[in-house]
């Protein structure tokens, strides 16, 4: 099935047919005729909202949605932690509402960032359904039109001392194409490294949505930036801008903070941890090259890879194949490799990962930035926010 899936997503990302195999060139009838079902059900649930059909529902409070066009590897999850954290800055408890797909992972990963702050996390597929069990259990308050927003933004520290449990806004995360819910600011994310890829489709190419969608979006945020040349920024920005010449663009980035270790995760380990090491990159991510470049830039003397499909839940066959690589690259180097993975891989299911014993197994924690570019800043970005949270 692994096999499977890395050739649909080889399809839908390179347009050279010439270089597939027999096994990607016997799959395209059957994926074109998938795409074209596809892209019928989505014209006629689009109408079916148009039209009043079905019917959308609107929150007590301002909705952020942060979702995206391709398939993963967005940033999406990221940035929705990022906006609930300015939005907790300044005393505004937020509710971040996200699916819990495929085992949880993102989820599990956002409750243990942010336990024992004033940022909620709601997981179920009824996004209003669970944003109402928080509201029955917390209550909200709606801060638009007050001039609670502008005395926090001009002084944060205030945010410690006004802030109640009340919810005060609510973040989609993955979104977009969650038409049922009524938002106030849509952001869509770019995957800076592999944008658009063939432009069809889903399951022929990697489009949720055609990019005319892009319509929709308030706020556009090419991620990993930082690993894209100038000019393919450049590329993505006229695409963009040919759809919606007024959309704001940011560009964000993953930067490395610290490492844990598998079996004592409150201790914080420096990045010089690996310096000089020979590691093994292990994820199940979306966008699996931002993260060993990550780990390329930190400085080990050597770095190898084990990429599988986005969410997929390590096996102990798996485990036994990371250990036979293992194996290789000690007796290699003549020291024992260290195994890499990413928090979300670790939230997906930490107890499989200790199979790899006594292989030390180190999770790399990154956090979410903006990289100033054109005016377009972290300080734009929030008043962004502001301008929402004032209408």
């Amino acid at each position: 099935m692994e096999k499977l899936k890395q050739a649909v997503k080889e399809i839908a990302y390179y347009r050279h047919q010439a270089k597939f195999s027999k096994l990607h060139l016997s799959l395209i009838p059957f994926l074109s005729l998938a795409s074209s079902l596809y892209g019928a059900l989505l014209y006629i649930r689009q109408s079916l909202y148009r039209s009043g059909f079905f019917s959308k529902n609107r929150l007590p409070v301002p909705v952020i949605s942060v979702g995206n066009l391709t398939w993963g590897g967005n940033g999406k999850t990221p940035m929705a932690e990022f906006i609930a954290k300015r939005l907790a800055d300044y005393g505004i408890s937020p509710l971040i509402l996200t699916r819990g797909y495929a085992g949880g992972d993102e989820a599990k990963m956002l409750k243990r960032h942010l336990l024992g702050g004033p940022v909620k996390v709601g997981v179920g597929a009824n996004r209003v359904a669970t944003a109402n069990l928080f509201f029955e259990k917390y209550g909200y308050v709606d801060y638009r039109g007050s001039k609670f927003f502008e005395r926090t933004y001009l002084d944060p520290k205030m945010g410690s001392h006004v802030g109640s449990q009340k919810i005060g806004a609510a973040v989609l995360d993955d979104g977009m194409q969650h038409w049922s819910l009524c938002r106030d600011l849509e952001i869509v994310m770019i995957n800076g490294l592999m944008p658009w890829g063939n432009c069809k489709l889903l399951p022929l190419g990697p489009l949720r949505e055609p990019l005319i969608a892009i319509k929709r979006a308030n706020i556009a945020v090419v991620h990993h930036a930082d690993l894209v040349l100038e000019q393919k920024l450049k590329d993505i920005k006229l695409v963009v801008q040919e759809i919606k010449e007024s959309l704001p663009i940011f560009y964000t980035r993953m930067t490395p903070s610290y490492f844990f270790e598998l079996r004592n995760i409150s201790k914080k380990m420096h990045l010089g941890a690996v310096l000089n090491a020979v590691v093994l990159c292990v994820s199940a991510i979306g966008s699996p090259y931002a993260f060993v470049r990550a780990m390329e830039k930190i400085g080990p003397l050597f770095v190898d890879r084990f990429d599988f499909s986005d969410h997929y839940s390590f096996q102990l066959k798996d485990i036994h194949m990371m250990r036979g690589r293992l194996r290789q690259l000690e007796d290699k180097f003549g020291y024992k490799p260290i195994v890499i993975v990413t928090e979300k891989d670790y939230d997906r299911d930490p107890e499989i990962l200790k199979h790899l014993h006594p292989f030390k197994v180190l999770v790399l924690c990154s956090e979410m930035q903006i990289i100033p570019c054109n005016g377009c800043n972290e300080d734009s970005f929030k008043s962004l926010l502001k301008e929402l949270l004032e209408v």
